[in-house]
């Protein structure tokens, strides 16, 4: 067997990870990288495996930086299966569909003006008619059913509690060429115990044999959930005492959900007072109903909220207004009264995001509320760092506006959720493979397993680094 890292190494996005076994090559996930924009741009083009050489994809979740590119593989040639839950498939179809339109006008935009230099022109890494032609490919399984891939080759899926469908990729291998019989975990991205809507992980306690495993938060903690709840009701009482308003960024899946379920419950304690609450992001409102769709994966506590509510909707309430048209949108732009506006992207590298802030950061009224991993340069990670000038659509701003970070939303475990991820298996990994991390986190994490939990051979590939398993 061999693994050949070709994504999220020394890097938390572009997550793809190649197998090789039994003369099968199998794809751990087909991620979009995210950053520095012309960065990006050459690693999505020029990093891409051959897709007519893949016999099948298994997608841990629908997170962009872990399908965004797989229009591209099936546009490179790839005919086979995509292994993923049924709810990952949902918002695929949707949030594949939503980065095509992106490309698109992303391409459209930049190719207007290097026409008038004469320069080439781009096309954009796929678009939507490449999606729709994806979608044939999706095949939809069910948690902890074992599904044979090939002879020697067994898929299991497990829920990895990070967002709606995510899982936990196992691979039960009977290796023909070493005679071994293997279990190879891939963790996907780890989720968070005792967080709100979806259920906690599962843990891995039979353990596996080789473990890839993401590293994102492995050098930070995160503040318990409920301290994060009770940060975010003092963040809206001093916006609303300053007069100002509250920009979220917030990934339209997972996050704006959580945050809207958050605000309901405040509203309905009486902690935070009656104000506008605006989703102003398409593609959130659109994921919102499939959240609708898939309540068996909830956790007791929506549940007992479903049950007791009057309203009978954990995503919206009388405050809340999912807005839809442009129009709609450019009107939040002229309110005069304090609001909360949440929307996409959570990074602050485009979307309806960068409008508001544009008009919003130099008031000192105003807060922008961070609440996900920034990656570097992007303009989420200036403003964490406190960069007090910025650029947004070309243009040079002053940073008057609090800005405010919050960890305890995240989705990912922290270093203590990644050590019990690996803790609680009874057959700890032989071989580990840290990915999906900065190096520092990366680092830190790959030290910890190896010194306290006494897993023998860790290590933090580099991009396109191939290793045999024997």
């Amino acid at each position: 067997m061999r693994i050949t890292f070709q994504g999220a190494a020394r890097t938390v996005t572009g997550s793809q990870h190649l197998i090789e076994v039994n003369g099968k090559s199998i794809l751990l996930d087909c991620g979009l990288f995210q950053g520095k924009r012309k960065e990006a741009f050459e690693l999505n083009r020029s990093t891409l495996c051959d897709g007519g050489d893949i016999d099948c994809l298994i997608l841990s979740h629908a997170h962009i930086d872990h399908s965004g590119r797989i229009p591209c593989l099936v546009r490179n040639g790839f005919r086979g299966d995509i292994f993923c839950t049924s709810a990952t498939r949902d918002l695929c179809a949707v949030m594949l569909m939503d980065s095509a339109f992106i490309q698109e006008k992303d391409v459209e935009y930049v190719n207007r003006r290097r026409q008038k230099k004469r320069q080439r022109l781009f096309e954009p890494l796929y678009t939507r008619e490449d999606v729709a032609r994806s979608m044939d490919y999706f095949v939809g399984l069910g948690y902890n059913r074992r599904h044979r891939l090939f002879p020697g080759v067994d898929l299991t899926l497990v829920d990895a509690g990070h967002m709606l469908g995510s899982a936990h990729v196992i691979l039960d291998i009977d290796d023909r060429d070493t005679g071994r019989q293997q279990r190879l975990v891939f963790s996907g991205d780890i989720g968070r115990p005792d967080i709100p809507i979806i259920r906690d992980p599962v843990p891995l306690s039979e353990g596996a044999d080789i473990l890839i495993m993401e590293s994102t938060y492995g050098d930070s903690t995160h503040p318990p959930y409920p301290d994060s709840e009770r940060e975010l009701e003092r963040i809206v009482n001093e916006t609303v005492n300053r007069g100002g308003c509250l920009l979220i960024p917030a990934f339209a899946v997972g996050r704006t959900q959580q945050l809207v379920y958050a605000l309901h419950k405040l509203h309905n304690e009486g902690a935070i007072p009656n104000l506008p609450i605006f989703v102003d992001s398409p593609l959130a409102t659109r994921t919102t109903e499939i959240f609708r769709l898939h309540p068996e994966v909830y956790d007791a506590e929506i549940r007992e909220f479903l049950l007791t509510d009057d309203d009978k909707n954990p995503f919206g309430f009388g405050l809340l207004q999912y807005t839809q048209t442009v129009e709609q949108s450019k009107a939040l732009n002229s309110l005069k009264v304090p609001a909360i506006i949440i929307s996409a992207s959570g990074m602050l590298e485009g979307g309806r995001i960068l409008h508001h802030l544009r008009n919003r950061i130099g008031d000192a009224r105003n807060t922008i509320l961070l609440t996900s991993w920034q990656a570097p340069n992007t303009l989420g990670r200036k403003l964490v760092e406190q960069e007090k000038d910025i650029r947004i659509f070309g243009e040079d701003f002053h940073v008057n506006a609090r800005i405010e970070v919050l960890t305890g939303f995240s989705g990912h475990a922290d270093r203590e959720g990644l050590l019990d991820f690996v803790r609680v298996m009874a057959k700890k990994p032989r071989r580990t493979f840290i990915v999906h991390g900065e190096d520092e986190a990366a680092t830190s994490l790959a030290q910890t397993l190896h010194q306290e939990l006494g897993l023998k051979e860790v290590s933090i590939p580099t991009p396109q680094q191939s290793v045999t398993i024997d």
